[in-house]
């Protein structure tokens, strides 16, 4: 496809088809996060470690990395609607099957059921995100991708609060509290419930996905958005995408920067129990207000991209929250904690503008590149798990934030340096929209 020389944000015509592709940034982040509630919830109702409870996020992040390049290709072949429309029907999927692996009480049969519900966001990421950057002026596409992501935020701040008020039971017990129960034989049934809760919130997103998947199937995609059987025209290849060291190193970033989001909101929980006495309720409000101030960030960052440079923004954001997070891992406690939850304001803006800066001139190699991209996500499969080993290892939950403080580093060296575009840059003309009259 080609990309018309458009000064608009919005290519015209598209407009309607924008708004309910950028809903798919609120719907995606309502599992991601939910992630940071069943994590706490699983280490109580199965009894895990930090480190087993971390497996969460692997199982997660794995479905990203092994769908995202098949995603990338069938949307190549197929177009962006179709590849949109597989992930949707494979993400609720993913959620009615929350309620068997409930019934079943078993710990793996909820790894494979969030594996299968990552499976389908591979192809809404890899998909939504390419799709967007290139809905208008190539000259705007950060811009337009953060406007996007900005209401993704807004689904994680509403996965957490479903997940506080409706997973979280608010009883926790002390090791005497246990034994009294398993004296009084009442302490299989107490874990049973626990499991129980987590059901109902996902069978209820499954639904919400499946409208969603009938709107996006009734709304109007551009023509030439895919290419017809044996054709090799605008056709992307992966061999040719190690020609471009910034898009290199723009997946390098995605992976620490997604294993610093991840690590931090998956711990956060934890933290604030241990350095700030909270219980797990009212955690999960501090989990909530670190989520405020990402979508803060997000709308705030959007706006500023009109007067500054956005690698420049990601490289200030970047060092201030090296400095946050130093301040998390020295000062445990109140100051501690509320810089981890400040350097959510920071963070907001990094993923979308990686994932812009990665693309930028790819050309036909788009979306084979956004796949590259999204494939780093693994990052938070890698890096989160990790943080629970040096927590359990030193005892030290603030400790273990020395992997989102080494992400941020890298971040930083990406923004002023790594991103500067690279090998035989195209101008998008082999990626123009061709508007439907």
């Amino acid at each position: 496809m080609n990309i018309s020389k458009s000064s608009k944000l919005i290519t015209p015509g598209y407009t309607l088809t924008f708004i309910l592709v950028t809903s798919l940034f609120f719907l995606w982040a309502l599992p991601n996060n939910l992630n940071d509630i069943l994590i706490p919830q699983f280490m109580k109702s199965f009894e895990l470690s930090r480190f087993e409870a971390g497996l969460v996020q692997s199982a997660f992040y794995l479905g990203y990395f092994v769908f995202a390049l098949p995603a990338a290709l069938i949307m190549d072949r197929f177009g962006y609607k179709a590849g949109l429309l597989s992930g949707l029907l494979i993400f609720a999927a993913g959620c009615f099957l929350f309620w068997p692996a409930a019934l079943a009480g078993k710990f793996g049969f909820f790894l494979g059921a969030l594996f299968i519900i990552a499976a389908g966001l591979a192809f809404l990421e890899t998909g939504s995100n390419s799709f967007i950057s290139i809905l208008g002026d190539p000259e705007k596409s950060e811009q337009r991708l953060n406007l996007a992501q900005s209401f993704n935020p807004l689904g994680s701040m509403t996965g957490v609060l479903v997940g506080t008020v409706f997973i979280f039971s608010g009883t926790e017990l002390s090791t005497t509290g246990i034994e009294e129960m398993k004296a009084l034989g009442t302490y299989k049934q107490y874990l049973h419930d626990e499991i129980m809760r987590v059901g109902p919130p996902y069978l209820i997103i499954g639904t919400i996905i499946l409208i969603c998947a009938f709107l996006i199937w009734r709304a109007k995609f551009p023509e030439g958005d895919k290419r017809a059987a044996g054709s090799t025209q605008n056709h992307g290849k992966f061999s040719e995408l190690i020609k471009y060291p910034h898009f290199i190193k723009g997946v390098i970033a995605q992976f620490f920067y997604v294993g610093a989001q991840v690590g931090t909101w998956s711990f956060l929980i934890q933290y604030t129990k241990d350095y700030m006495n909270k219980s797990e309720k009212e955690a999960g409000l501090y989990l909530t207000i670190s989520l405020l101030a990402f979508g803060i960030g997000r709308f705030a960052s959007t706006a500023m991209m009109k007067k500054f440079e956005p690698k420049k923004l990601m490289g200030i954001y970047s060092v201030i929250n090296i400095g946050m997070v130093a301040l998390a891992i020295i000062t445990p406690g109140f100051i501690g904690g509320w810089a981890l939850i400040l350097s959510s304001f920071f963070m907001s803006l990094m993923f979308p503008t990686i994932f812009a800066l990665g693309i930028k001139g790819l050309g036909p190699n788009t979306k084979i590149g956004a796949s590259g991209i999204i494939m780093a996500i693994i990052g938070g499969a890698i890096w989160t798990p990790l943080m629970g080993y040096i927590s359990d290892q030193t005892h030290s939950m603030a400790l273990a934030m020395i992997v989102p403080l080494i992400s941020y580093i890298y971040v930083c060296y990406y923004a002023f340096i790594g991103s500067k575009p690279s090998g035989p840059i195209y101008d998008n003309s082999d990626e123009k929209i061709i508007v439907a009259h």
